[in-house]
């Protein structure tokens, strides 16, 4: 934010987020000011899978879900008819040229192959982005 106006960067991120990262969000206290600016996404099918645990998990997950859901009413939510929300996640960062922000290897793998940048965390605190992210 200030330091991407330091350095003259004043464009928006996209950031498609998926329900991994958003689950994470809770479990591990990220702060996504990190990201500098930036606008989150999140496909409707992410939002069904937050439905599906907030009802049908138990435990940790269940408790985690629900203010995830209350999480993402901040963000935009883009529909997407795609029948994964992993689909539905690559197919809006590469319709608007977003960054995929998740903690899914085999999701990060398949948004690679796509060139599509990525965001995860590594060691339980620190967000690792894909190099050409800024």
């Amino acid at each position: 934010m200030a330091s991407d106006r330091l350095r003259g960067n004043t464009s928006i991120k996209t950031v498609v987020i998926d329900t991994s990262a958003i689950m994470m969000l809770f479990e591990f206290s990220v702060d996504l000011r990190l990201l500098g600016a930036y606008k989150i996404v999140v496909p409707t099918p992410v939002i069904d899978e937050l439905k599906f645990l907030a009802e049908n998990s138990k435990g940790k997950k269940k408790q985690i879900a629900k203010p995830a859901l209350k999480l993402v009413s901040n963000f935009e939510v883009v529909d997407d008819k795609s029948h994964s929300a992993d689909d539905a996640v690559l197919s809006i960062a590469k319709k608007y040229k977003g960054v995929v922000f998740s903690n899914d290897k085999e999701l990060r793998k398949r948004a690679k192959s796509n060139s599509l940048k990525t965001i995860c965390l590594r060691s339980k605190k620190y967000l690792m982005i894909s190099e050409d992210f800024v």
